[in-house]
């Protein structure tokens, strides 16, 4: 197992700057996932990692060693690509034992290690076959298979999920998963996919446009994001926001004709009285009548599990998670309700969370460096 500690690490191309000062550790056997947008520098950010990309500015260290100058096989790491990357002319067995085969690991020895290492990824049966002869799932399995036989003390994955089809993503998710607990190896995994990082992850790394967003266990970036772009990125349907009135005597939030109770903390550190509002589809309160706010529905979007309808307010679309019980159809009038205990607030100039308890994440003066220190 290895620590990785990234220490204000910048990257660019020229004049373009892909990574800006990113600091974070990754402590020792957990499963770090790193989810943003396609061009957020997340795959970059793992390649300086392997060593595959030059770092500009800043530090990486493996295990407490700066590995900057190291090439990459001196790194003890192993990586899973996205498009698998093995040689078709070769059979499983072959391709799982090639770094074997270069490092001059006996015949006997190495056929013993890939047998071994092809039972944990139930490949024993197809070790003569070559790769055109094998499924998406079963390629990705020795791709991972190469990388496990080499017994690494990091395991990064660059979106090796994301060439198959839905119902084998699953499968592979849960793979992965019992691979990581058997091996206890540090992994990072990287994805654009919400749904992989939040059943993957120990911890969760938010990155938007070369910077980290927020770091965390899942469910409490789920419950708490840092920021309007974590809040509109984690979840799906994402949250709804909206910018609401303050009214700082009373310390109550509007929009339109609603109204509620807000801590009298949050409306204290607004510099004004403007606030952006949000609230999880799953929380709001859709009925025919009643409090509220008047909407009208545009369409049900039905996913069998349940269902979300999308209603017009004031030219805004809103989601709203409703139960069987309730029969709408686009052209309906209906009542929306935000209860007060599941609203969020954000600054309307930074877009970062207001929080009632610790004024805010970056008021109270934490970073994401400090947040993954203190909770690892």
């Amino acid at each position: 197992m290895a620590q990785i500690d990234i220490r204000q690490v910048h990257k660019s191309y020229g004049k373009t700057k892909m990574l800006h000062g990113v600091d974070l550790i990754f402590p020792s056997g957990e499963f770090v996932v790193i989810l943003g947008p396609s061009g957020c520098g997340k795959s970059t950010l793992l390649r300086m990692i392997a060593g595959l990309e030059d770092i500009t500015a800043g530090e990486i260290a493996i295990a407490g060693k700066v590995v900057n100058r190291l090439e990459p096989r001196e790194r003890g790491c192993a990586m899973v690509f996205q498009n698998y990357a093995l040689y078709p002319h070769m059979t499983v067995a072959d391709n799982i034992g090639y770094a074997l085969k270069v490092a001059g690991v006996a015949k006997a020895e190495r056929r013993r290690r890939i047998e071994e290492t092809a039972k944990i990824v139930g490949l024993s049966d197809y070790l003569e076959r070559k790769p055109a002869a094998l499924s998406g799932g079963q390629r990705q399995r020795v791709a991972m298979a190469r990388a496990i036989i080499r017994e690494p003390d990091v395991f990064l994955f660059d979106e090796p999920l994301s060439n198959l089809d839905a119902k084998l993503r699953v499968t592979m998710r849960a793979e992965i998963r019992r691979l990581h607990q058997r091996l206890s190896a540090t992994s990072v995994f990287v994805t654009h996919d919400q749904v992989e990082a939040m059943t993957l992850a120990d911890r969760l790394v938010i990155m938007n446009k070369g910077n980290v967003e927020q770091v965390g266990q899942p469910l409490d970036i789920y419950n708490r994001p840092a920021s309007t772009f974590v809040a509109s990125f984690i979840g799906s349907p994402a949250m709804n926001l909206f910018n609401a009135k303050v009214d700082r005597e009373s310390a109550a939030v509007s929009f339109g004709n609603w109204s509620s109770p807000m801590p009298a903390e949050i409306a204290r550190a607004l510099s004004g009285e403007d606030v952006i509002a949000g609230i999880r589809p799953e929380q709001c309160v859709v009925s025919r009548q009643g409090d509220g706010i008047s909407a009208v529905v545009d369409f049900v979007e039905e996913l069998g599990s349940g269902r979300i309808v999308y209603a017009d307010i004031r030219g805004q679309i809103f989601a709203a998670a409703i139960g069987e019980d309730l029969t709408v159809r686009p052209g309906d009038r209906v009542m929306l309700q935000f209860p007060a205990a599941h609203l969020h607030f954000f600054d309307p100039i930074t877009e970062r969370r207001i929080d009632s308890s610790l004024a805010s994440a970056d008021q109270a003066g934490f970073t994401n460096l400090d947040v993954l220190a203190h909770s690892a």
